[in-house]
């Protein structure tokens, strides 16, 4: 954990201003739509809404900021899916969609089935489980991207919304101790994961430090109301 990067990290926010800037939404079981990049895709209940953090994911994807062209790509916590269509029109060459949650895996592949369809250079792979538990042996991936649930505080004993918003900083750990653990990421491959000073940052970058990933942040956004968003981009070090 002895990076110059992680003393420069703000602390999490104060308890109370953490939850009360994480107030969960109060349509999550019904019926939802959600609008992007001139796509309307149906949101069902449990599945997540994206908001401005994931969108700064989604049109990186979309733009070749985060270069998945030709590459092998992961879209973990994939939740609506949006970022794994950005990927598929943007040429991946396998596109692994990531989610605990089987009904966000199952809506992501029928948005991508509508949107993309059937592309022969593209692979899209649909996959349901804790991390990277469901991925299949042997897989090495270039990209992956990552929004996670790391609120670190809870805000809700409603377990949807504990696995959409504050699972914490310990599923991070899990992270990225299966990347380091079953090698997945390929020679040259990279990590961007986005979160905010209402996770705890120093722990999160540390845990990367600890498996061998070298951190830089790609971009910093603050909102004005106290919190500031991170978008890290972790590589393999040297001697990882």
């Amino acid at each position: 954990m002895d990076h110059p990067l992680v003393a420069q990290l703000p602390p999490p926010l104060p308890a109370d201003r953490v939850i009360a800037v994480n107030q969960p939404r109060t349509d999550l079981a019904s019926h939802r739509s959600y609008t992007w990049n001139g796509w309307t895709l149906d949101v069902p209940p449990g599945v997540f809404l994206p908001g401005a953090t994931s969108r700064m994911i989604h049109q990186r994807v979309l733009d070749g900021g985060i270069d998945v062209r030709g590459r092998r790509y992961a879209a973990m916590g994939v939740g609506l899916g949006v970022e794994a269509v950005a990927a598929g029109l943007r040429g991946a060459r396998e596109i692994y969609a990531i989610d605990v949650h089987a009904d966000s895996v199952a809506t992501t592949a029928r948005h991508y089935a509508r949107l993309v369809g059937d592309r022969p250079a593209t692979r899209f792979v649909p996959v349901v489980g804790n991390v990277f538990d469901g991925l299949p042996d042997g897989v090495r991936l270039d990209v992956v991207t990552f929004n996670p649930p790391a609120v670190s505080q809870p805000v809700s004993d409603d377990p949807d919304v504990v696995r959409n918003v504050c699972v914490g900083a310990s599923l991070l750990e899990t992270f990225f101790a299966q990347l380091a653990g079953r090698d997945l990421l390929a020679p040259g491959g990279e990590v961007f994961v986005i979160v905010s000073n209402t996770a705890d940052l120093r722990r999160i970058v540390g845990a990367a430090l600890d498996h061998g990933l070298a951190p830089e942040i790609g971009h910093r956004h603050d909102w004005g109301d106290g919190v500031v968003t991170l978008l890290f981009r972790f590589t393999r070090g040297e001697g990882a």
